[in-house]
């Protein structure tokens, strides 16, 4: 238990607790987000003068805040036993089939049940730890509700190779989505960049004065009307740049809760892409590899009710 107690100051007065809180503490060492202040402060680990009171309670001049804050737990990251649809395995490296609803890698709110709880019960510790003990072999990864084939690396020299070629742009990535409207030209190009919403945390935006580059080409492979099935290729691989890019041209993807439609019959699905091929050269061999997979079942259900 780190055990802190501040004398409030004229320059802390009159400033709701947790407010102050999280400067006083950034500047005694201790940098710790507002949110876990409040429930600090909740628990009743924070207290004022003695006594517990709201994250919400302006402070006064000399008030006496107490604060009891616990140890820092190492995370570990358990092993689970969930079944994984291999693609492809060998020595350096998994091809894996990424379901809907599966989290790549352990995240707040996300502790088990995710890709890497199974890699790492399918492969023990033959695993790359470049990216640390959250995400062992994972070298790239897609959103949530995104399905597709992902590439897991088993050592560090493999992971490099790879992380070398997503950085050069010299892999090939191949996404089919279902997107709204009727795109009339058969391919096009969307190339803005990308960066974090201005107001909303969980979302990206086109952002021309503070994104990084986003290349996106697209290609026509049917039209149903008010929807549009499209092949995707990457030149760049930001974080939601093909549901950012299709929502900027006024396509955005089926079942898209962040940037698709209110009004959407397929938000329960979540947002309808699938990252179906990849090619790279293999580290092991030098050679040239290409891996496809099959949509998933919901997903062609969808195309084959759009056709009707």
């Amino acid at each position: 238990m780190n055990n802190l107690n501040f004398k409030i100051t004229e320059e802390s007065e009159l400033i709701r607790v947790d407010q102050a809180l999280a400067g006083l503490l950034d500047r005694a060492g201790n940098k710790l987000s507002r949110s876990y202040i409040q429930k600090l402060i909740k628990d009743g680990s924070i207290t004022v003068n003695g006594i517990i009171v709201k994250p919400s309670y302006i402070l006064n001049y000399d008030d006496e805040v107490v604060c009891d804050i616990p140890e820092a737990k190492p995370l570990e990251i358990v092993p689970e036993n969930i079944p994984l649809d291999i693609v492809y395995e060998d020595d350096d490296l998994i091809i894996v089939n990424k379901p809907k609803d599966m989290v790549v890698h352990p995240a707040s709110g996300h502790y088990t049940g995710t890709l890497v709880n199974a890699i790492m019960y399918h492969c023990g510790d033959k695993l790359s730890g470049i990216n640390g003990v959250l995400r062992p072999g994972i070298v790239h990864r897609i959103d949530k509700d995104t399905t597709g084939l992902l590439i897991i690396c088993k050592n560090d020299k493999c992971h490099n190779a790879i992380a070398d070629q997503l950085k050069v742009h010299s892999s090939k990535r191949i996404y089919h989505a279902l997107c709204w409207g009727n795109i009339k030209e058969d391919e096009g190009t969307v190339n803005k960049p990308i960066g974090r919403h201005p107001t909303d945390r969980l979302k990206m935006a086109v952002n021309e004065k503070n994104g990084k580059e986003a290349e996106t080409h697209y290609k026509v492979l049917e039209r149903y009307g008010d929807a549009t099935y499209i092949e995707l290729k990457l030149k760049t691989g930001r974080t939601h740049q093909i549901r950012v890019h299709m929502a900027s041209i006024g396509h955005p993807l089926l079942g898209d809760p962040l940037y698709g439609r209110s009004k959407d019959p397929y938000l329960k699905y979540g947002q309808l892409l699938h990252a179906k091929s990849i090619g790279f050269i293999h580290p092991g061999t030098g050679e040239e590899v290409f891996f496809d997979s099959e949509l998933p079942g919901y997903f062609t259900k969808i195309i084959e009710s759009l056709r009707k």
